[in-house]
């Protein structure tokens, strides 16, 4: 059973950042897999936020945080993380982890205008 562990959310004001962490254990074989971030605002969809290719290192973003987020990982430690810089009100949302078809509990980022 993959176990996936989201940390670092929190308050921040607009224009601050955030660093997300998402730790992954449980099955020796999700090493290789790519990693994903996604979030859900209140009342929306879940949507596609960054994800990274695990042996490449090769990252792609959503058009809305391109430029501001940056999706990296630890290939020893079996994290990705997720820098958030300037940040704006409509960042707020729970930020979920993923390597398919695993989830992380999610953590809740607010962004105060």
């Amino acid at each position: 059973q993959v176990r996936l562990v989201e940390s670092g959310g929190g308050l921040v004001q607009a224009g601050g950042s955030l660093r997300l962490s998402c730790a992954a254990s449980g099955g020796t074989f999700v090493g290789t897999f790519d990693r994903g971030w996604y979030r859900q605002a209140p009342g929306k969809e879940r949507e596609f936020v960054a994800t990274i290719n695990w042996s490449s290192g090769s990252a792609y973003y959503a058009r809305s945080v391109a430029g501001r987020f940056t999706i990296s990982r630890d290939n020893a430690k079996n994290e990705v993380y997720l820098q958030m810089n300037s940040l704006k009100p409509e960042d707020t949302a729970i930020y979920y982890c993923n390597i398919h078809p695993w989830w992380g509990q999610g953590t809740q980022v607010t962004v105060s205008s």
